[in-house]
């Protein structure tokens, strides 16, 4: 992958890269010497309509797959980041600035991340508990819930989605996720060996572009259960908002 050029990138949705319906980019440039890095569709909310929908009709046959199969995926992502650690960790400083030895520390923290996780395959417990009543038996189950909306900030570009998304994907969820506009090279490269792992087709959904036209419509957005947001006070505020009447 080059670090460095003016390469064109696409949305990842449903198992294919497409570009953003409206046809508009933008560009993602290094901070260091303003450099191009790349350019990226910038989506609207007909591209999160879609994204969304291709994570729910995933979902359906996901949630059924065995956990411990879900969490084999999440092994041999971190087998493939790992050995891509230094790529990702160069294009990291390139794109939002991180010297090396943080830049590194950031990609290791996503290997620790996805081989604990793919270990939660195994280890998705319930819980039995004593009934008040006779001949009653009492237990609970963990259940997948559905489609993520997975919203990330710059600055822990490789940490922060795998600490979003690989939990939501090893218990049967599918996710949408929306990389920062300062960093969606680093989110493409993340979605990139997901699916080289073998991620099936749906389960993860990338849509690049801003907040008020990508993050809103998938906070707002009816089949989205579940918003994970990291970023400003003020931003989470009108997340909550945004989100709280499909609560």
């Amino acid at each position: 992958m080059a670090i460095l050029g003016a390469k064109t990138f696409q949305n990842y949705i449903d198992g294919e890269w497409v570009d953003a319906a409206s046809g508009a980019t933008f560009e993602s440039t290094s901070p260091a010497n303003g450099e191009t890095i790349g350019v990226f569709p910038k989506s609207g909310p007909e591209d999160v309509d879609r994204a969304v929908a291709a994570a729910k009709a995933a979902f359906e046959e996901w949630r059924l797959v065995p956990a411990p199969r879900r969490g084999e995926v999440l092994f041999r992502f971190a087998q493939l980041l790992a050995e891509h650690k230094d790529d990702v960790t160069e294009l990291m400083t390139h794109e939002m600035g991180k010297v090396r030895a943080e830049a590194a520390g950031d990609v290791q923290e996503a290997i620790d991340m996805a081989f604990y996780m793919g270990g939660e395959g195994r280890r998705l417990f319930g819980q039995t508990t004593p009934s008040e009543l006779r001949d009653k038996f009492q237990m609970s189950v963990r259940m997948p819930v559905g489609v993520v909306g997975a919203i990330t900030p710059w600055n822990f570009p490789i940490a922060i989605p795998s600490w979003k998304t690989l939990p939501a994907i090893v218990c049967g969820n599918t996710v949408v996720f929306k990389p920062a506009t300062d960093t969606p090279a680093l989110g493409e490269r993340y979605v990139e060996l997901f699916a080289e792992a073998g991620l099936p087709k749906g389960v993860l959904n990338i849509v690049h572009g801003g907040g008020g036209d990508v993050g809103q419509r998938l906070v707002e957005h009816p089949d989205v259960p579940i918003i994970t947001f990291t970023g400003s006070r003020e931003t989470g505020v009108a997340v909550t908002r945004a989100a709280a009447d499909n609560l």
